[in-house]
């Protein structure tokens, strides 16, 4: 079965799995049932079986899965035992915080470029990233082979950034412009709106407790 035959919501649970499956290997597991991964990621072990059968037998009927084992056919699957070299596009607050950010190194990704169209932020350097001209974004992309990028622009010019993006080999794009972008088939485009996310929970409050 091909990438694009399994459903885009099973690819986005793999690595919630991973993260419970990390965190059991922290805790010294060495064999997980589907209904006790099930109970950790709030997703029906059903469900989980049914995830896992797209990419083949992972655990044996009534022994589990073997947490190692796993980790590492999810890390496989994920195309997670390389790491992905980054550009961040935008050097406001959220890029400058997303810069300093430890996490990304640990997890497969490296942010190797950052660049802006900002003349006071071109030159320096944040977390040891020189902050680069996106004039320059190109022949930056095409010298470091990236394929991944995160978007922190303004949603005026998110879209014009990504046509960009798409020209220069960009195949995977974090977004976090408010903005639903229009991308060619074969880029994949990830949205991250905290707004969104806040009118979601707030459907579940209510105004009167």
């Amino acid at each position: 079965m091909g990438k694009q035959e399994i459903p885009d919501i099973v690819i986005q649970r793999l690595p919630v799995y991973l993260q419970a499956l990390n965190q059991l290997l922290r805790e010294g597991r060495g064999v997980v049932s589907s209904a006790e991964l099930g109970h950790i990621v709030d997703v029906s072990a059903a469900q989980i079986r049914k995830d896992l059968s797209f990419f083949g037998g992972f655990g044996k009927q009534g022994s589990g899965y073997n947490v190692i084992s796993l980790i590492h056919n999810l890390r496989a699957i994920l195309n997670l035992n390389q790491i992905w070299p980054v550009v961040i596009v935008g050097v406001g607050n959220l890029g400058q915080a997303l810069l300093k950010y430890q996490g990304f190194s640990r997890k497969g990704f490296e942010i190797v470029l950052a660049c802006d169209n900002n003349p006071e932020l071109i030159g320096t350097s944040i977390s040891g990233i020189e902050i680069s001209d996106v004039r320059n974004l190109a022949a930056d992309i095409q010298r470091l082979n990236i394929q991944m990028a995160i978007l922190t622009v303004p949603a005026g010019c998110a879209q014009t950034v990504t046509d960009l993006l798409v020209n220069y080999g960009i195949k995977a794009i974090l977004n976090y412009a408010p903005l639903v972008l229009k991308v060619p088939e074969g880029v994949h485009v990830i949205n991250i709106d905290p707004v969104v996310k806040l009118q979601t929970l707030t459907y579940y409050l209510n105004a009167e407790d």
